[in-house]
């Protein structure tokens, strides 16, 4: 069994220091055995898997322990909080939140309320994106802008839905829950978001 701290900062002014100390307090009355700190400067609304918390969450093993001062540490979107609690419990790792008092293992009403609740705000944070980008497509199609797809060479059947596509990856949706809304695989929706990327850099350039 490891046990590990998770510290995040997003500005250069910030420290993690307090952070560490309440860390290796909580672990300290927990009687939870040396801590391994993770620290890193980025920004939350950078998706958890491609920062250094996705990293050693794939390396973590069953047993483990994961310790965050907060849950918002973990990151700004209420959908990759749950997917990382979601991952631990999967996992069989519990993590533990220092300031909500919570822990994933935790059998207690109130552990209990609080994974309820967060399940239900992801799905309607994922419902309130989906209505805002269908009320945004129902607004270019009332203004006369042709939608649908695209056709000729390269072309995806992913096309028809581009600007909601992008404007859930900028809201940070996980890509797995893109590609199951769409009816694709997530490796196209790689390929196809590669391809708009490498477009965008061609009409900047």
């Amino acid at each position: 069994m490891t046990t590990y701290g998770y510290l995040r900062v997003s500005t250069i002014d910030q420290n993690t220091e307090k952070n560490k100390f309440d860390v290796l307090k909580f672990a300290n009355e927990k009687k939870l055995g040396n801590v391994e700190f993770v620290e890193e400067q980025i920004s939350g609304k950078s998706n958890f898997k491609n920062r250094q918390l996705g990293i050693l969450l794939e390396k973590m093993e069953q047993g483990d322990i994961l310790i965050v001062p907060e849950l918002s540490r973990i990151a700004r979107s209420i959908t990759q909080i749950f997917e990382v609690i979601d991952i631990t419990k999967q996992k069989e790792i519990t993590l533990y939140s220092i300031k909500e008092n919570f822990s994933s293992n935790d059998k207690s009403i109130t552990s209990t309320v609080t994974t309820t609740i967060f399940a239900l705000v992801a799905q309607i944070e994922r419902d309130l994106i989906s209505l805002r980008t269908k009320e945004a497509l129902q607004v270019k199609k009332a203004s006369g802008i042709k939608l649908g797809r695209p056709k000729g060479k390269g072309k995806s059947k992913l096309d028809q839905y581009k600007d909601e596509i992008m404007q859930l990856v900028e809201l940070h949706v996980p890509k797995t829950i893109i590609a199951k809304k769409y009816g694709t695989s997530v490796i196209n929706l790689y390929k196809f978001l590669k391809y708009y990327n490498s477009q965008e850099k061609i009409r900047i350039a």
